[in-house]
């Protein structure tokens, strides 16, 4: 809102809470509001827009919350409003459609297919081996995924998906290797910004075990090292092959013993807070860019490269609720300088679970001119800063 609200944009909002529940500088940016009972809801949301277009023309029609993009492609299209398509979008949210359209294109994918007869994946399975991987067809990020290590295991995550009783799931080959993702800002199909990130470890692992502190990095090496060529010449592939147009974008990969392979793309932003990151690494207001190339069609700013930046998890020692932490002090003592920001919920707080993700509890987000000098630090916060719950 801020940002399209800088670059000159009317800008009015359709949503599910009450125009009185939005804070001061929210209503501030918004021209007009129109409240929905549910912004999913095609029918809801041209309802709301109907009421605007008796009064002003509308350009554009943007969402970027993963389970509202459907919703938005098609109430563009009913209303003949430019924006990424409905089967753009469904390609970016159904995983086996996305990477049969993708394998067409000769991007490099997982085998996988998507169904819901349990004996059909079984012999997926079969062919393609253990371990498997079971997903939602419309998953973002690590939700509701399952590694599968034998036809028991497979089962069972079947069963847990509602396979057998009318649900279809996305099952996919196991990838081995490092797993990382790749986002840009693109302007009529062609990238304008991109960035590379490096999960350590990778996000499925990270999202199911408590003692690991996990983290992920956004590198300022995107323009010079080795290999990174590799994984920019893909995702322009990929935003070829599935008619990306305007829109931010954010795409998973995996690099290891079969090469470099696709995993999947959103027609969205990232999440976890990853384009503050990118501001804090770049001297930019990415923010601004995104707002600048849907409304103007433009690129504003340069990126500086300067740093390298990233986020590292801090679980608490179990669930319960916060009682306190140890060893801030020591890394604020050593790290400060480079200390982007940092949260620490207050002791009597409620931890959530594991799998809730990077900022569902304590985070503490650093930069630094060297990649593998912010890795170090990165490393030595995750291990000397603890949780305590109870």
């Amino acid at each position: 809102m801020r940002a399209l609200h800088a670059v000159g944009a009317r800008v009015i909002g359709v949503g599910e809470r009450p125009k009185e529940a939005l804070d001061e500088q929210m209503r501030h940016w918004l021209t007009h509001y129109e409240q929905v009972g549910n912004v999913t809801s095609p029918e809801q949301v041209m309802g709301a827009l109907s009421v605007v277009r008796d009064k002003v023309r509308i350009d554009r029609l943007e969402a970027t919350v993963e389970a509202h993009m459907m919703c938005a492609a098609k109430v563009r299209e009913a209303l003949g409003v430019p924006g990424t398509s409905v089967q753009t979008t469904f390609l970016c949210r159904d995983k086996p459609a996305m990477k049969e359209a993708l394998r067409a294109a000769k991007v490099p994918c997982a085998q996988s297919i998507g169904s819901g007869d349990v004996d059909e994946i079984r012999s997926f399975a079969a062919g393609v081996g253990f371990p498997v991987i079971v997903k939602p067809r419309d998953a973002a990020g690590a939700a509701a995924t399952y590694r599968c290590e034998n036809v028991a295991e497979l089962d069972a995550a079947l069963r847990e998906c509602g396979v057998g009783s009318g649900r279809s799931v996305a099952v996919e080959e196991f990838i081995e290797g490092h797993e990382g993702f790749w986002d840009t800002i693109c302007v009529g199909g062609q990238v304008v910004h991109e960035f590379v990130c490096h999960y350590y470890p990778n996000v499925l692992e990270a999202m199911r075990t408590r003692w690991i502190s996990p983290q992920f990095i956004c590198t300022n090496r995107v323009d010079s090292a080795d290999g990174y060529g590799e994984i920019k010449a893909m995702g322009r592939q990929v935003i070829a092959a599935l008619g990306i147009e305007t829109s931010a974008t954010h795409m998973e990969w995996f690099y290891g013993p079969k090469g470099l392979k696709f995993s999947e793309i959103g027609c969205r932003p990232p999440g976890v807070g990853a384009w503050d990151l990118y501001c804090a690494a770049n001297d930019v207001d990415l923010y601004r860019e995104w707002a600048e190339a849907v409304v103007w069609h433009t690129r504003k700013q340069t990126l500086s490269r300067r740093f390298s930046a990233g986020i590292v998890a801090l679980r608490p020692d179990r669930d319960g609720r916060i009682l306190g932490y140890e060893g801030v002090g020591e890394i604020e003592r050593a790290f400060g300088q480079w200390i982007i920001d940092a949260h620490f919920p207050p002791p009597g707080t409620p931890t959530q679970p594991v799998s809730a993700g990077y900022m569902a509890n304590a985070w503490l987000r650093m930069k630094h001119p060297d990649y593998d000098e912010l890795r170090r630090m990165l490393d030595a916060a995750g291990r000397t800063i603890q949780v305590r719950a109870g």
